[in-house]
C-alpha cells in the first residue's frame, strides 16, 4: 500500500470517527470523552479469586488469538470466561523454614505501598512492531490480543489503587519497569498521563482510529485519566529503553519509528481491518520518536515531582536512586538493570556498582537504614550482556557475584522485582549466610493482570514482616478495561502465554525476616 493511499484512508477514518460539529461548521470535531463512573468498594484476592474457565491448551499453529479472526473464533468456542472462587488467605513464610515467631507487644506498620510492574503501554501501530514474529513461548509477547487495550487496563489499575487508598492510605506506588513497551515518546507520554492524570488521553497514533463506532467502547477512544492519588516512583525496564524490549535505539530504528514501513508487521485499523497485522505501510507520526536514556530520564524527571529522578539521573541516563519512608528506618534503593545495547534480560556492571550502588548501600549501612531494593530484573535474570541481541559488557555482575556483594549488607531485607510477569517469592542466600526475600509481582499486561499491595511491619520482636496482597484491577463500569482482561484470558487459554499466577505461596504472603 502506498503512503498517499494510506494517508487518504487515514483522513477518511478521522472524518468517520469524529463527532459532528453541532453548529454545522468547522469540520470534524474531537471524539467525545465520556467520564467513567466512580468505582465502588474493591475486593482483593483475600476476598475472592478468578480463574479461567478453561484449562490452557497447547498452542495450535495458525490459531494465534492476537489475530482478529482467530480471536473471534476463540470467543465463539467459549474462551475468555473467568470463574469466581474463594479468596486466598496469607501464607506465612520464614527464611530457612524456621518457626513463625510470636509478634511483640507493639507491632507497627512502617509503610503501605503498591508494587505495579509491567504495564507495557504500547503503540500497536508503530512501524517498529514485530507482529509477524509472534509465536508461543520465546516470542509470545510480540503480539497480544489486548495490545490496543493496555492503556485502559493500566487506567483501571490506577482507579483500583485509588479506591484502596481511600479505605487505607497508600504511601506511594512503586513501578516495576516496562512501563512503556518500546521506548517511544508517545508511549511514555501515555504512561505519564495514565499515572498522573489527564483530562484526555488517546492511545492512538497515525490515523485517528475508531474500531468500534462511538465513544468509550474500544481501546483507541480517548478517555479521562484520574491519575494516582499518591506519589509514584519510576523503575526502568528493558522495554522502557529498547525497541520492543530487545533492540537498541540507534539511527536505523529511529528512522524506522518515524517512517511508514513496518518490516516486522504491525496492526492496522484503517479500512475496516480492525487490528489485522501486516507489512502494509502505515501513516507516519512524529510522536513515535524513540527516546534514548538521557531523553527518557529528562522527560520523567521533569514531570510532576520527578517520580524519584533528579539531576544525577538526568546526567547519567540511569534510574538508580534512593528514597526514604519518612518516620521509619526504611530506605528504598531503586536499581536500573536494563541493558543499553539490547537484550531483554538484566545487566549490572561493576562500574555502576562502584559509581552509585555501593556508595548508596554504604551510606544506608552507616545510617542504620533497612534497605528495600527495587529493580525490573530478578537476581536470576542478570547476564553478561542482557541476553539475545545484547553485547558483552567488560565488567558484568552475574547472579552469584550480586549475592556475594549483597552479603556485605545485612541491612538489605527485601527486593521488589518484575520482568517475568508472574507472582514469585524467592529466598536469596548470600555466601555469608545472610538471606533476604525477593518478591516478584505479576504484570498488568498479561494474565492475571494484577498488582500487589505491600505492607512492611516491625513486629516488635526482632523481626520484620512483609505482607503482600494480590489485587485484580476493577473494571466495573469500564467495558473497555473488561474487554482487555477477557482478551488476556483468551491469550492464556489458547496457550500463547504461560500466565503468571504462580503458586499459592507466591501470591498472598507474609514474609518474615530477622532485623539486622
Amino acid at each position: 500500500m502506498k503512503r498517499a493511499i494510506v494517508s487518504s484512508l487515514g483522513a477518511l477514518v478521522v472524518a468517520c470517527s469524529s463527532v459532528a460539529d453541532p453548529e454545522g461548521g468547522g469540520g470534524p470535531q474531537p471524539t467525545e470523552v465520556v467520564p467513567l463512573a466512580p468505582l465502588g468498594p474493591v475486593k482483593t484476592t483475600l476476598d475472592r479469586t478468578y480463574s479461567p474457565k478453561r484449562a490452557p491448551q497447547k498452542a495450535v499453529s495458525g490459531k494465534n488469538p492476537s489475530h482478529p479472526d482467530a480471536y473471534a473464533t476463540y470467543l465463539s468456542e467459549g474462551f475468555g470466561e473467568l470463574v469466581e472462587g474463594a479468596g486466598e488467605p496469607y501464607v506465612m513464610r520464614t527464611l530457612g523454614g524456621e518457626m513463625v515467631p510470636t509478634p511483640g507487644p507493639s507491632p507497627k506498620r512502617l509503610v503501605r505501598f503498591v508494587h505495579m510492574p509491567d504495564l507495557q503501554i504500547l503503540d500497536d501501530e508503530s512501524p517498529t512492531r514485530l507482529g509477524n514474529f509472534d509465536a508461543p513461548e520465546l516470542t509470545d509477547a510480540a503480539l497480544r490480543p489486548q495490545d490496543g487495550y493496555l492503556c485502559r487496563m493500566a487506567n483501571a489499575a490506577v482507579r483500583t489503587v485509588n479506591v484502596l487508598h481511600k479505605a487505607d492510605p497508600i504511601a506511594f506506588t512503586l513501578l516495576g519497569g516496562d512501563n512503556a513497551d518500546s521506548a517511544q515518546t508517545n508511549e511514555v507520554d501515555w504512561v505519564l498521563g495514565v499515572l498522573s492524570g489527564a483530562d484526555r488521553i488517546e492511545c492512538d497514533s497515525g490515523a485517528d482510529d475508531d474500531p468500534v463506532a462511538g465513544p468509550n467502547n474500544d481501546g483507541k477512544d480517548p478517555f479521562k485519566a484520574d491519575g494516582l492519588a499518591m506519589p509514584w516512583k519510576w523503575v526502568t525496564g528493558n522495554h522502557d529503553v529498547l525497541v520492543q524490549g530487545n533492540l537498541g535505539v540507534g539511527d536505523v530504528k529511529r528512522r524506522e519509528a518515524l517512517g511508514v514501513t513496518p518490516n516486522g508487521g504491525t496492526r492496522h485499523y484503517e479500512n475496516g481491518l480492525l487490528g489485522a497485522v501486516s507489512r502494509e505501510d502505515v501513516v507516519a507520526d512524529e510522536r513515535r520518536a524513540l527516546l534514548d536514556r538521557k531523553a527518557l530520564m529528562s522527560k520523567v524527571a521533569s514531570h510532576g515531582d520527578g517520580h524519584g529522578l533528579g539531576p544525577a539521573e538526568r546526567e547519567s541516563g540511569r534510574a538508580t536512586y534512593t528514597f526514604d519512608v519518612d518516620g521509619t528506618p526504611l530506605r528504598f534503593l531503586v536499581i536500573d538493570t536494563a541493558a543499553d545495547s539490547g537484550g531483554a534480560d538484566g545487566l549490572l556492571r561493576r562500574s555502576e556498582i562502584d559509581r552509585v550502588i555501593k556508595p548508596a548501600l554504604d551510606k544506608a549501612k552507616a545510617e542504620q537504614k533497612l534497605v528495600v531494593l527495587a529493580s525490573h530484573h530478578a537476581q536470576t535474570s542478570l547476564t553478561k550482556n542482557g541476553g539475545t541481541f545484547g553485547t558483552d559488557a567488560p565488567d558484568p555482575v552475574l547472579p552469584e557475584d550480586w549475592a556475594t556483594f549483597l552479603g556485605g549488607y545485612p541491612n538489605v531485607v527485601f527486593s521488589m522485582v518484575g520482568h517475568s510477569h508472574e507472582h514469585k517469592v524467592r529466598e536469596i542466600k548470600t555466601p555469608g549466610g545472610r538471606a533476604y526475600w525477593e518478591v516478584m509481582t505479576a504484570a498488568i499486561a498479561d494474565f492475571p493482570h494484577q498488582f500487589r499491595v505491600v505492607e512492611i511491619f516491625d513486629q516488635d520482636n526482632g523481626y520484620l514482616m512483609l505482607r503482600g496482597t494480590a489485587v485484580d484491577y476493577a473494571a466495573e463500569g469500564d467495558a473497555v478495561a473488561a474487554e482487555g482482561r477477557r482478551r488476556g484470558v483468551v491469550d492464556l487459554e489458547a496457550g500463547w502465554t504461560p500466565g503468571g499466577v504462580g503458586k499459592k505461596d507466591d501470591r498472598n504472603v507474609e514474609l518474615w525476616i530477622k532485623k539486622p
